[in-house]
């Protein structure tokens, strides 16, 4: 038996008729007539028994009309949860972030999760981009964003957008060995200048080094911490110049404590991907953040929030650094 043929059985019990009930489900009686017969052959009673005033059911009848009526009462729950689940997700869905996205995206994304989807319950996780490449690879968490590809090991990335990088020193830095304002730096030009850079596990470091070694340059003199907000302050005390995100700059840019300048024609930069399985399917929740966590980015690009260069075709970037962002 299948549900088809109890809704048939119960429509003819209900309509006390063959032909009544065939004109309701729009069957052919004959149809309709086999299906029960059928069933009857398969449980080995009959369970119809035609009268003057009707089709009755027997008693075996009977039984089957209330587990008949109750399966297809829990069919249609089921039915309607599912489709409530697809229109309102519900569950818990963990998401992964660098600390400098996370900075950017972290309170509009929960804000919009839970105004969207107030059934849904969104953990984000802020940590580097190997830890956070390590919890995608064992299943901890369900999406991540990241500044590196990743095709291998169940996982896939989407690129999102492109940060342009710049370098930056004090206000009052002058010197032969930067152009004037506005003007982009050649890369060449960066190995002999006092930096103030994360530490080579870093990926920030990892990509600009691979830049240098596509021209055979090695950095002079570095001083070394992981830290944005403590390289932004040393090179505020003159201790360096670094190369940083356009939006980790922004404001310190805006306020005239910093000077910037693009590195390179075409420019610098590296590009930000959202990361998920493809070995194992998303749940509609898990989906629903990952559309609102792409129409979240899109709007604080859109805003000047979050600075990226979309034209990625134009922006020079270096191969995968998996350590750190």
């Amino acid at each position: 038996m299948d549900i088809r043929q109890l809704r048939y059985f119960v429509a003819v019990v209900e309509a006390e008729s063959f032909s009544r009930a065939a004109q309701k489900l729009h069957v052919a009686q004959p149809a309709l007539s086999l299906h029960v017969r059928n069933m009857e052959a398969d449980l080995g009673t009959e369970l119809l028994v035609r009268t003057p005033q009707g089709v009755v059911p027997t008693d075996a009848g009977l039984v089957l009309l209330q587990r008949a009526r109750e399966i297809i009462s829990d069919f249609q729950s089921a039915k309607q949860a599912v489709q409530e689940h697809a229109n309102d997700p519900a569950g818990e869905v963990h998401l992964g972030l660098p600390g400098t996205i996370a900075e950017l995206l972290a309170v509009p994304l929960i804000l919009r999760a839970r105004e969207r989807y107030p059934r849904i319950r969104l953990k984000i996780a802020e940590a580097m981009s190997g830890f956070i490449l390590e919890w995608l690879y064992e299943s901890r968490v369900d999406l991540g964003v990241l500044y590196l590809p990743i095709h291998e090991r169940g996982l896939r990335s989407t690129p999102i957008a492109t940060e342009q990088l710049y370098l930056f020193a004090p206000a009052e830095f002058e010197s032969d060995q930067v152009p004037a304002d506005g003007a982009s730096i050649d890369i060449t030009a960066i190995p002999e200048l006092p930096l103030v850079l994360p530490g080579t596990s870093h990926g920030l470091r990892s990509l600009i080094q691979t830049e240098l070694d596509k021209h055979g340059l090695a950095l002079s003199t570095v001083t070394e911490i992981n830290s944005y907000k403590a390289i932004k302050t040393l090179v505020q005390h003159g201790e360096g110049l670094s190369i940083l995100p356009a939006n980790a700059i922004a404001e310190e840019v805006a306020d005239g404590r910093v000077r910037s300048w693009p590195i390179g024609d075409p420019p610098f930069g590296r590009t930000v991907h959202l990361v998920q399985p493809f070995d194992r399917r998303l749940t509609s929740a898990g989906l629903a953040v990952q559309e609102i966590c792409r129409s979240t980015l899109e709007d604080l690009r859109a805003t000047g929030h979050w600075l990226t260069n979309l034209d990625e075709m134009g922006v020079r970037r270096a191969p995968r650094a998996d350590q750190e962002d």
